[in-house]
């Protein structure tokens, strides 16, 4: 399961693998884009992307839904770095799973309104990590963490 938090600057990824009851750690990261002209910092998330997909394999990919912005310059690029993330996704043939910031906060933290410290603290306690990863990566690694908590659920709920 690879995660992403886009970001038109940084890019963050994380993988975990839940194929047991646990969750494990697998790898997690970030994408620096290059600078220099937006197309640019697109095709370096893009390419970023298709490396990590190479590199692990992932069955699906979850990414971080765009929120509202009061500087819609911000949204519309954060948008365009969100597709170029799930192009890269899709040209894999991988599913692509979409969540708010506030559902990602809600199924890692308890709610929607904790603060990225306290998300990075939760990633660093559910996966047992030794240190906390680097902020973009521990953004990604919840959205991971949430994707694969929602289908336990659906599944619970179908079975039910």
């Amino acid at each position: 399961m690879l995660g992403v938090d886009p970001g038109s600057r940084i890019t963050g990824y994380g993988l975990i693998d839940a194929s047991q009851d646990a969750l494990r750690y697998v790898a997690s990261g970030c994408i620096n884009t290059r600078g220099g002209a937006f197309p640019t910092r697109l095709a370096d998330i893009y390419r970023g992307v298709c490396d990590v997909i190479a590199e692990h394999a992932p069955g699906e990919l979850a990414i971080e839904d765009v929120f509202l912005s009061r500087n819609p310059q911000s949204a519309l690029k954060l948008g365009q770095a969100r597709g170029a993330a799930i192009a890269a996704a899709v040209g894999a043939d991988l599913p692509v799973y979409e969540y708010a910031a506030r559902s990602v906060k809600q199924a890692v933290v308890g709610t929607g309104r904790a603060s990225k410290a306290q998300v990075a603290y939760m990633v660093r306690m559910l996966l047992r990590l030794d240190a906390e990863p680097a902020p973009d990566a521990a953004d990604a690694l919840a959205v991971a963490v949430c994707h694969v908590n929602t289908r336990r659920q659906a599944a619970k709920d179908f079975c039910s």
